[in-house]
């Protein structure tokens, strides 16, 4: 077998071009908020301001400008009730739910790295 790739292989999406699958990952859901906003979704749908508020210190800018990039990558969805005022909920969809394992495998990483570095503050 020819392991010598005279051809190689681009995704592209919404303008850009990545020559890495790793890189394309990253850049739908790298950023920290992005990720958190995952990872508060994986019990079910929720209101846009008890998600906000579960997500410490993001700005009301940053949380829009991750909420809409979710929905446009079809990571979340958003959901309007015909109520007065309208009720808005986001929810994951197929694809970001599937990757919900991946995200709390980061997160065992994350607590296993900071147990065995003893990183936690003493509880006060």
């Amino acid at each position: 077998m020819n392991n010598n790739h005279t051809h190689k292989e681009t995704i592209k999406y919404n303008l850009k071009e990545f020559k890495c699958t790793l890189a394309f990952t990253l850049h739908l859901i790298g950023d920290k908020y992005k990720s958190l906003i995952l990872f508060h979704l994986k019990d079910g749908a929720q209101r846009s301001g008890e998600l906000q508020k579960s997500i410490s210190d993001i700005s009301n800018r940053m949380f829009t400008y991750s909420i809409r990039a979710l929905e446009k990558d079809k990571l979340i969805k958003r959901i309007v009730y015909p109520e007065t005022p309208p009720r808005v909920e986001y929810e994951l969809t197929k694809e970001g739910k599937s990757l919900i394992p991946i995200i709390l495998e980061l997160d065992k990483w994350g607590k296993d790295f900071a147990l065995e570095h003893y990183l936690y503050a003493p509880a006060e």
